[in-house]
């Protein structure tokens, strides 16, 4: 039977969410233009989550590339996404949010088209390297996205309905992400076709994104609001500093360095997320088949962030935002022993029990993400003196570009180490040792995965130092 005091937890759930949904109600601050980028915003990551979840298949199957020089090109295609965001958003600021939309999306047609036609004419000249002219092609025009949605969402939003309008982006993403996913297993599986045709969505997507923005898109200036100036806590305005006034006055402060160590420590937890692009494609193909539901299973993680957007994050404020943190970043790093475990423990059949531990990983590395990722950016912001948040936000892209390229070079030795072709075949017949199987790399990830939040714990007292974790319980008290 249930208490008072479980039916009382339950109605203030309720009610919580309720007011979530309600809260998106202020959205009707927005001008058209701001659906507009939705409109482009579910179109573009539909095609660049489908880009990117078999870039690494189409590079070696389709193309000829063997797995170390796939990685290869795959770590300079992401490493260049972001050196272009470091001038992506001085390109946005002078172009305007629509020519930026339309240029960012136009390049993008291009050079997704130019992957369909080289992944169906395989006698064209210089094939090889004309692939990898079009992904560095894309990056600057990825980058260009990027900054535009930040920029459009702020500038056509009010102050009021702003929160609610960056989480709509970010559900939409995601959403964008599950069709992305699922578009794969409709053109391997269910339509038998090329993985090139894959590319032909990213270039109806272009198509749609730029008749949308040609359309709808007609003004540049903001919503009507009130001037955002930088003020202090009794509200009169402080003094503009220059850029390198704020970085050398940030890397003195000491709380700047305690949050780069929670950044590196951090590191293996985020490059989960890359290896689901790196890594898991060629391993589900090698290991479960090649008929595997490799779409469906890249949707798991946008599917369960989306809802657990909408149940979840109402109720987060409640808790202390390290502990939090550190509690999702756990529950992500042991997301990896799902793969370490043996295939027996789900099936007797050796490909419908590696498929299901996959699909246990997905399910734990998203359970946690939807609880330690937003915690990163209110980590963020709670630990970085006021004014400063944006500085710490770019800062700690630094430690994780260098880690994300690393973890790509070494993705396609690590295919070529524990998953080459005819790994499955081997480990049907019994005949491979445990670390020369996938299970031991992923063991080894776990390793660095684990270490950082357990490092975390034990470095608690000097990571939270002077830092407000618990800004719901205390104005709970008040």
């Amino acid at each position: 039977m249930e208490s008072s005091v479980d039916k009382a937890q339950q109605g203030n759930a309720i009610q919580a969410i309720k007011q979530y949904f309600l809260d998106f109600g202020v959205l009707r601050d927005n001008p058209r233009e701001y659906w507009a980028i939705q409109i482009v915003n579910f179109l573009d990551s539909a095609a660049y989550f489908s880009l990117i979840a078999i870039v690494t298949v189409f590079l070696t199957s389709n193309i000829g590339w063997n797995d170390v020089h796939a990685g290869y090109i795959i770590t300079g295609f992401t490493s260049l996404v972001t050196i272009s965001l470091i001038f992506s958003g001085f390109f946005t600021d002078s172009l305007g949010i629509r020519r930026s939309v339309l240029l960012a999306i136009f390049v993008q047609l291009i050079s997704r088209g130019g992957l369909l036609v080289l992944g169906l004419w395989t006698d064209a000249p210089y094939r090889m390297w004309l692939v990898v002219l079009f992904l560095v092609l894309t990056a600057p025009g990825l980058a260009m996205t990027i900054t535009v949605f930040q920029a459009a969402n702020k500038r056509f939003s009010s102050r009021r309905s702003r929160s609610a309008s960056f989480n709509l982006w970010y559900l939409i993403m995601n959403l964008g992400g599950v069709v992305g996913g699922l578009l794969i297993d409709v053109v391997r599986l269910r339509l038998q076709i090329d993985n090139s045709y894959i590319f032909a969505f990213g270039v109806l997507s272009g198509v749609l994104s730029i008749l949308t923005a040609l359309f709808l898109i007609t003004r540049e200036h903001g919503v009507e609001d009130e001037p955002e100036e930088p003020t202090d806590s009794a509200g009169n305005k402080l003094p503009t500093k220059s850029a390198w006034e704020i970085f050398t006055s940030v890397v003195r402060e000491s709380a700047f360095w305690r949050f780069i160590v929670l950044m590196v420590a951090f590191l293996g937890v985020r490059a989960v997320f890359t290896y689901m692009y790196l890594l898991m494609p060629k391993y589900w193909i090698r290991i479960i088949g090649e008929d595997v539901e490799m779409g469906f299973l890249q949707a798991v993680n946008p599917i369960l962030i989306v809802v657990g957007l909408i149940l979840f994050i109402p109720l987060a404020n409640k808790f202390n935002v390290f502990k939090m943190l550190v509690f999702g970043a756990i529950i992500s790093s042991f997301s990896l022993i799902m793969l370490v475990l043996p295939w027996q423990w789900f099936s007797s059949d050796m490909a419908v029990g590696y498929f299901r531990m996959s699909l246990a990983m997905l399910i734990l590395l998203s359970l946690g993400e939807v609880i330690w990722s937003p915690k990163l950016n209110e980590y963020t912001a709670a630990i970085a003196p006021t004014g400063q948040e944006g500085s710490y936000l770019g800062m700690s892209m630094m430690p994780w570009f260098f880690a994300k390229t690393t973890v790509g070079i070494m993705s396609g030795h690590m295919l070529v180490r524990w998953c080459p072709e005819g790994t499955g075949q081997k480990i049907a017949a019994g005949g491979l040792a445990f670390w020369d199987s996938p299970e031991a790399m992923w063991l080894l990830l776990f390793f660095w995965a684990i270490l950082g939040p357990l490092l975390a714990i034990v470095f608690s007292g000097w990571l939270t130092k002077g830092a407000d974790l618990e800004p719901a319980s205390r104005a709970g008290k008040k």
